[in-house]
């Protein structure tokens, strides 16, 4: 019995990888649990296997005490005193118990706590093992399938588990696939099977496309971001730290061959290849390729919104079937994007200019009512009446011209459309790159566009009011 006891510990230590410790203090505790209801006792047991015999010993503990409570768990000093010399009170005896007691029903009780104590063990080495794994790429078999969701086999006896969320949905599996998912997690504590995998999550795209771009794997070219709507269409966001790599470029490959193999090991999954940028509104405007971007308005810099706005000719282009592209391109941009026509835009403006008309108005029905309006109110209304006046001499100076001064004054509008930004002295080229993302092209626009909203423009927002000086000097010099 001792050897056949030994040998059993020695291969279930082998075969599944548990060190023969654990299981001895399985071992252990399964006898405890036995001997409280051989001896059908609330008594303190423990037990030891002992590794040079083989036996199993058992015994009761019990701790001195000067009043003795529970009997079966305490001793009296004088009895202590019996077994050896000057016990104190808070010292424990072991009292040796008959093991010959421990028949079949203990060692079926000892068998299930031991089972489940190498399970425990298993687990806990899958969990160490494939914690810190998490976004690695591997490949597995198709086993089966329960409830929609896949169970694969990664080799040594471990299995995973991919959810039906966590599935392409232009693919089918059939047993026995060989497939290469990516490690989402480990669970320790699930009934199922404790390795979580995905083939929808967007670290997949992103591992496929270091295994295929050697320029991603040294670092010359880094993947920042990626988007996707598994099994239809994913954005990635792409830049190069060197300056004669194009970052786009090299994901493409040589007549295609890179992104292709991508896109076969997604089954035709489209795919958007963009260029990151810390510009927030250039990065939108790439995010939202193919179609073509006007300019770029920061509404809500506190919730991380902005506005696009696109020709009417661009406007479906930009927002996608069904939304995707505007939707894929928030995600990757991780700014809430609003993408508008220059015609919205325009009836939203004179909107909000009625609007204000009208407030204006009431305010100064009330300032001839006698009623008192905050100075800071007041001057906001009498700009806004300010301005409705302006618009409406423009309208009353409006008269019919022949066809000469017509075209006349078409050539002299286009002649004096603006003075290009290029002409403006101490301006630099990343300022000016920066206006024209914000359809600030000329000196006029500066010059026009109140400083608030000029102010909006993040990477100038320290430095704007320089520019408008910049504005007013090239004014005053050379405006009539």
């Amino acid at each position: 019995m001792t050897y056949q006891l030994l040998s059993a510990i020695e291969q279930v230590s082998r075969e599944k990888n548990i060190e023969a410790d654990v299981i001895i203090t399985a071992l252990e505790e399964a006898i405890v649990a036995a001997s409280k209801k051989i001896f059908k006792s609330d008594e303190n047991f423990g037990a030891r296997f002992n590794r040079s015999s083989g036996d199993i010993e058992v015994w009761a503990i019990k701790e001195v005490a000067e009043e003795v409570s529970n009997p079966r768990r305490q001793i009296t000093l004088e009895e202590a005193a019996l077994y050896y010399e000057n016990p104190e009170v808070g010292d424990t005896i072991e009292f040796t118990k008959d093991t010959s007691k421990l028949g079949r029903i203990a060692a079926h009780t000892a068998k299930q706590v031991i089972m489940q104590k190498v399970r425990d063990a298993e687990k806990d080495n899958i969990f160490q093992d494939f914690k810190g794994r998490e976004g690695e790429v591997v490949t597995a078999i198709v086993r089966r399938f329960e409830r929609g969701n896949v169970i694969f086999d990664l080799g040594n006896n471990v299995e995973a588990i991919m959810y039906r969320e966590e599935q392409s949905r232009a693919e089918r599996y059939n047993q026995n696939d060989r497939v290469r998912v990516v490690i989402v997690g480990a669970d320790k504590s699930s009934r199922e099977p404790q390795v979580k995998v995905s083939r929808a999550d967007e670290r997949l795209l992103m591992k496929l496309f270091e295994m295929e771009v050697p320029e991603i794997y040294d670092g010359t070219v880094v993947l920042k971001v990626a988007a996707r709507e598994a099994g239809d269409r994913s954005k990635i966001a792409v830049y190069s730290t060197d300056p004669d790599v194009d970052p786009i470029g090299a994901c493409v490959g040589m007549g295609g061959s890179r992104v292709k193999s991508v896109i076969r090991e997604l089954k035709g999954e489209r795919l958007d290849i963009v260029r990151y940028s810390d510009d927030i509104a250039m990065f939108a405007c790439n995010a939202l390729s193919p179609a073509k971007i006007n300019r770029v308005i920061i509404s809500d810099p506190e919730n991380r919104r902005l506005e696009v706005i696109v020709d009417e000719d661009q406007l479906s282009l930009a927002i996608g079937k069904k939304g995707q592209n505007v939707r894929l391109a928030s995600k990757l941009v991780g700014w809430s994007l609003e993408v508008k026509s220059e015609e919205q835009k325009r009836i939203e403006a004179d909107e909000e200019m009625q609007r204000m008309a009208e407030r204006a108005k009431e305010i100064e029905a009330l300032k001839e009512a006698g009623e008192y309006v905050e100075p800071e109110i007041e001057e906001v209304a009498a700009d806004v009446v300010s301005e409705a006046e302006i618009g409406a001499d423009v309208v009353e100076d409006e008269t019919p011209v022949t066809e000469e001064e017509f075209v006349e004054t078409e050539e002299e509008e286009v002649v004096d459309e603006g003075v290009s930004l290029e002409f403006l002295d101490g301006l630099t080229d990343e300022d000016r790159r920066l206006l024209e993302i914000y359809n600030i092209l000329y000196i006029e626009d500066i010059l026009y566009t109140p400083r608030e909203v000029l102010a909006e423009i993040p990477e100038l927002a320290d430095h704007i009011d320089r520019i408008i000086e910049l504005a007013k000097k090239y004014a005053s010099q050379f405006g009539e």
